[in-house]
């Protein structure tokens, strides 16, 4: 119902869509007491599927266990929606550590600021001025420019979940050129892919996978050639690769999931985790 929605609203009217199609569900959450003051409206969960509080959980005990996360480190959470990552991490960072997340949604980071912010002051949020043709449309830059907003050397851990996995090449270069430049050595990148190997290949070609990539663009595949964005796929060796250039050490193992059909899996996306020289 709500990709019905989504292809059959004029994308300027998507998020007064949203809110329509939401009314019903948040009234009854609130009559029920399903609502909390750190759980969004519905109307405003604009990314990610499934349980939104068992998502970040499950997403935070991926950060310390996987990608070595410490209450003391400095976080930056790129593409952070509605704080769906940053909502767990406010019992977890200690008044040493810190959160930073920014998105291109402004109604998504004015909940978090009112919200989260206002009870967690070591948590901040900010707009990014991305040029994005439903949410943002006055944005000032396009992704293959966007200098993130921040001091060299200024995060311990960075966060992007499902970012890279909407960026083509030339966006994909310029945020990983930014990772390295505002981590300090030692820095940890926790992002996810679609990656290309054998076994996902193998995979595609049976049959198994919820995805096909079967559009080659320069550098990588997608799902929609006429929104190229919606969903793309990089080769393993190639952002392997990417990492290495730009100082980062891919920690082994990287972690796969189910997108292609896999029975043993970590998450939906693959996990990789890089390590800064």
């Amino acid at each position: 119902m709500k990709e019905t929605i989504k292809r059959l609203v004029p994308l300027r009217l998507q998020p007064v869509a949203r809110r329509i199609y939401n009314f019903p569900m948040e009234v009854a959450d609130r009559l029920s007491g399903r609502t909390d003051a750190l759980t969004p409206p519905r109307h405003l969960m604009f990314v990610g599927g499934g349980n939104f509080k068992r998502s970040g959980e499950r997403f935070k005990g991926f950060f310390i266990d996987l990608g070595g996360l410490k209450p003391q480190d400095r976080v930056l959470d790129v593409g952070c929606g509605v704080g769906r990552m940053a909502i767990p991490l406010t019992g977890y960072l200690d008044q040493q550590g810190s959160y930073e997340g920014f998105d291109i949604v402004g109604e998504g980071i004015r909940w978090c600021q009112k919200k989260i912010t206002g009870r967690h002051p070591n948590f901040r949020f900010q707009v990014a001025d991305l040029y994005n043709k439903t949410y943002n449309p006055t944005g000032r830059y396009r992704a293959h420019e966007y200098p993130f907003p921040y001091p060299d050397a200024s995060f311990d851990f960075a966060i992007l979940t499902s970012v890279f996995t909407h960026l083509l090449p030339r966006d994909t270069d310029h945020y990983v050129a930014e990772l390295a430049r505002v981590l300090r050595p030692g820095g940890r990148v926790f992002a996810t892919f679609f990656l290309l190997n054998a076994d996902s290949r193998d995979r595609i070609a049976a049959g198994e996978s919820t995805l096909d990539f079967r559009h080659e663009l320069e550098r990588c595949r997608v799902q929609n050639p006429q929104i190229p964005e919606d969903a793309v796929a990089y080769d393993e060796d190639e952002v392997r690769a990417l990492l290495g250039r730009a100082g980062f050490s891919v920690l082994s193992p990287v972690h796969f999931g189910k997108w292609c059909g896999r029975t043993e899996f970590t998450s939906y996306q693959d996990i990789v985790i890089a390590q800064k020289s």
